[in-house]
C-alpha cells in the first residue's frame, strides 16, 4: 500500500508557517522520502481566495526543506499580499504540489503550442529573455480555454497578452496535490 504523504507534507507547511508566527510547531515523521530532491509549490487560500502561491521549478533541495521554505515564502513573502498575520492562520487552507521534471514543448508559433498543450493535466512555464512565469495545473480552472490560458500566462510575465517572438521557450509539468483545512495549533 503506497504511503500517503498529503498529512506529513500539510505539517511540514503548516509546521514552518506556525514556526514563523511565534506558534507551537505542527509534528511530523521524519521519513527517508522527505530528503529526496523534489520541486514544489505551496499555495494558500483563505475564505476561498487566492493569499499565496510561490515554489520552485527544479529540484534544488530535499522535499521537506522545500516545502518548509516555500510555504514562508508563500505566507510571508509573495509580493502580491501582505505578510499572513496570527488571526488569519487558523483559516488558511494549503495546498502542496509536486511538479514532475520540466519537459520543453518545442514549438514554432502559438497556434502549435495551444494545440499541444493539455488542459487541467499541464502546468506551464513560459521563459523570455532569462524571466520566467509558471502556472500550475491547478489554474485551468479558472482559466480553462488554452487561448485565455497562455495569454494570462504572458500576462504574469509582463508581456502582452498576444506576444509571440523566436525565443520565446515553454516547458510543461504536471502535479502530485495534497490540501489541508485550516487546522492551526494555538500557542
Amino acid at each position: 500500500m503506497p504511503i500517503d504523504r498529503g498529512p506529513t507534507l500539510i505539517a511540514i507547511a503548516r509546521g514552518a508557517i506556525a514556526a514563523e508566527l511565534g506558534r507551537k510547531a505542527i509534528p511530523f515523521e521524519a521519513a527517508p522520502w522527505l530528503e529526496e530532491p523534489a520541486a514544489t509549490f505551496v499555495t494558500l487560500h483563505r475564505l476561498g481566495s487566492l493569499r499565496g502561491c510561490v515554489g520552485t521549478l527544479v529540484p534544488r533541495r530535499p522535499l521537506g526543506e522545500d516545502v518548509a521554505a516555500n510555504a514562508r515564502m508563500a505566507a510571508f513573502h509573495d509580493s502580491r499580499f501582505p505578510p499572513l498575520t496570527w488571526s488569519e492562520f487558523d483559516d488558511t487552507e494549503l495546498e502542496v504540489s509536486i511538479l514532475s521534471p520540466l519537459e520543453p514543448v518545442p514549438c514554432a508559433d502559438e497556434a502549435e503550442l495551444l494545440a499541444q498543450l493539455r488542459p487541467e493535466e499541464d502546468g506551464l512555464v513560459l521563459a523570455w529573455q532569462g524571466d520566467r512565469s509558471a502556472f500550475l495545473p491547478q489554474v485551468w480552472d479558472q482559466l480553462p480555454d488554452p487561448r485565455d490560458f497562455l495569454a494570462h500566462l504572458k500576462r504574469k510575465a509582463r508581456l502582452p497578452m498576444d506576444f509571440w517572438r523566436d525565443g520565446l521557450r515553454f516547458s510543461r509539468f504536471t502535479v502530485t496535490r495534497f490540501q489541508g483545512a485550516g487546522v492551526g495549533t494555538r500557542g
